[in-house]
C-alpha cells in the first residue's frame, strides 16, 4: 500500500513517527503552518517558523527518505492581532521560491470574525498574485458550518480564484456537498475526538463518493495519530472496497491535486 499525507504538522511529531509512516507506505508529507500552541508575539517568530518549515523539517525527513513538502499563512488563530497578520503577509512571498513551498496555507477562519475574514481575503489575493495552490482550515464544530459557508463566499468573491486549485480541509457531513458544489476539493480530517474517525470517513466517502476528496490525520501536538491515513485503509478493506478505490484516496487524489504545483515531484508510477 502507499498513500500521501498531505496534512500533517510534523514540527510537532517525534523522527520515531517519520519512520512509522515510511513503514506504512507513506510517499510524501505536506505540512501547512499552523497555531504552535500558543500566540506568537512577533513577525520575527513566523520567519523562524518558516524557516523551519523550509529548511530544517525537509532535511529532518529526507534521513526517512520521505519527500517533506510544506504551505505557509498565519493561522486564524492568530490572525485577530492584524498588526502582527500584516507583518506575517508581507514575509510570505520571501519563502514561496523555496523547493517544497506548495502555496498558501492553512488559511480559514477560526471563530469567524471581522479581523479573520479579512486576512482571509488577504491571503486569498496573496494566493491569487502569486499563483499558488490554496489549503484552507474550517473551524470546529458548531462554528463549521458558517465558517465554511463564508470561507466559500471569499474564495468566490476573487475572480482570479481557480477553484480546483483549493482544497477545504476538516470537512464533515453537512459541509463536504458545498464544498464539492463549488468546483473545490474537500479534505477529511482524521481526528480521533473533534473530527473524522476511519469509520465516519468511510461513510462520508460511501455518501459522497472519492472524487475530488482526500483523507489526512492534521497529527500535531495533541491527541493524533500520524497512521491515521493508513488505518483508515483497513477500514476501507474492511467494507469490502478495492485496491483501486484505496489507492485513489490514499494516494492518487492527493497527488492529483497537489501535482498542481509543479514542484511536487513525488513518483506516480505503479502501486
Amino acid at each position: 500500500m502507499r498513500y500521501i499525507e498531505p496534512h500533517g504538522h510534523m514540527v510537532s511529531r517525534t523522527t520515531d513517527d517519520y519512520l512509522a509512516m515510511v513503514i506504512a507506505g507513506c510517499r510524501a508529507v505536506c505540512e501547512p503552518a499552523f497555531w504552535a500552541g500558543f500566540d506568537r508575539g512577533s513577525a520575527q517568530g513566523f520567519h523562524d517558523y518558516f524557516s523551519q518549515l523550509t529548511q530544517f523539517e525537509p532535511s529532518r525527513a529526507a534521513q526517512y527518505h520521505l519527500p517533506h513538502y510544506c504551505w505557509l499563512c498565519i493561522n486564524p488563530k492568530e490572525a485577530e492581532d492584524m498588526a502582527l497578520a500584516h507583518d506575517v503577509l508581507a514575509l510570505i512571498p520571501e519563502f514561496l521560491g523555496g523547493s517544497t513551498v506548495l502555496g498558501i496555507g492553512e488559511i480559514g477562519l477560526n471563530k469567524n470574525t471581522r479581523n479573520e475574514l479579512a486576512i482571509l481575503e488577504q491571503h486569498i489575493e496573496l494566493a491569487v498574485q502569486y499563483d499558488q495552490l490554496i489549503l484552507v482550515h474550517t473551524p470546529h464544530l458548531e462554528d463549521k458550518l458558517k465558517g465554511t459557508r463564508l470561507t466559500l463566499d471569499a474564495l468566490r468573491a476573487n475572480p482570479g480564484v481557480k477553484p480546483e486549485r483549493v482544497i477545504i480541509d476538516h470537512v464533515e457531513e453537512h459541509t463536504v456537498p458545498l464544498v464539492l458544489d463549488r468546483g473545490h476539493w474537500a479534505g477529511i480530517t482524521l481526528y480521533p475526538q473533534s473530527k473524522a474517525t476511519p469509520a465516519r470517513a468511510v461513510d462520508m466517502l460511501e455518501m459522497y463518493g472519492a472524487e475530488r476528496i482526500w483523507i489526512n490525520s492534521a497529527c500535531d501536538w495533541g491527541h493524533s495519530d500520524p497512521l491515521a491515513v493508513p488505518k483508515t485503509a483497513l477500514e476501507m478493506r474492511r467494507r469490502g472496497h478495492s485496491d483501486q478505490t484505496v489507492d485513489q484516496l490514499l494516494f492518487r487524489n492527493p497527488h492529483r491535486f497537489l501535482s498542481q504545483c509543479a514542484k511536487f515531484a513525488v513518483d506516480a508510477g505503479a502501486i
